[in-house]
């Protein structure tokens, strides 16, 4: 496939984007920095631009059959995820673009969840306690959900640097035992959702497979 990638110079957006040219891929990168890629510039088509930019998405977005999206936090911007989606849904409209695949977390709620006591804890206190971006992630989810698109966003939890296990746990709306996933395993996660078409218009939580 021809993929677009938003956040490829990010902690998440790195393996991301090595696992997709992995698996055989054709990819596409929105960057801020085109500087950050590195040797990675060689193996991808670069965009320069801003997420919220919508002459530069529009140009990532020519040609691909997918945008793939591993934006994180950025300090003291409180609205980049939602921005960034009220800007894209009309890029992809127009392009014929149908799937959209992002990053949001498990603090998120969403209708149907079936969280464990644990994870209904740790949303209250994120949500109570998150600050204002905590607000961004849910508006968000509301921007994709009235589009027509084919979005997903998965929802992990606390993000750690590790190698990849190649296990997982998800679900539609129960939480995983494990409160914890690696940013690698994450990536391959996203590469997942995209190959199988897994939780089409859904934000599926998702971490690391307990033994």
């Amino acid at each position: 496939m021809k993929v677009a990638v938003l956040g490829a110079t990010g902690r998440t957006g790195r393996p991301l984007v090595e696992e997709l040219l992995r698996r055989g891929h054709e990819v596409a990168v929105l960057v801020r920095d085109p500087a950050k890629l590195g040797e990675t510039a060689g193996r991808v088509r670069v965009v320069t631009g801003s997420s919220r930019d919508a002459a530069a998405l529009t140009d990532l977005a020519t040609g691909v059959d997918a945008v793939v999206s591993a934006l994180g936090p950025v300090g003291g911007d409180h609205t980049l995820h939602q921005d960034t989606a009220a800007a894209l849904v009309p890029v992809l409209q127009r392009a014929g673009v149908a799937r959209f695949i992002g990053v949001s977390g498990a603090g998120i709620d969403v209708p149907g969840d079936r969280k464990s006591p644990v994870a209904r804890l740790i949303s209250l206190l994120i949500q109570k306690f998150g600050g204002a971006v905590v607000q961004d992630k849910p508006a968000e989810h509301a921007c994709w959900a009235a589009s027509d698109r084919e979005w997903t966003l998965v929802r992990p939890p606390r993000l750690k640097e590790g190698a990849p296990t190649g296990a997982v746990e998800h679900d539609a709306h129960r939480s995983a035992r494990a409160t914890w996933i690696d940013r690698a395993d994450l990536a391959a996660f996203l590469v997942d959702c995209l190959e199988q078409d897994l939780y089409p218009r859904q934000a599926p939580l998702v971490a690391a497979a307990k033994a």
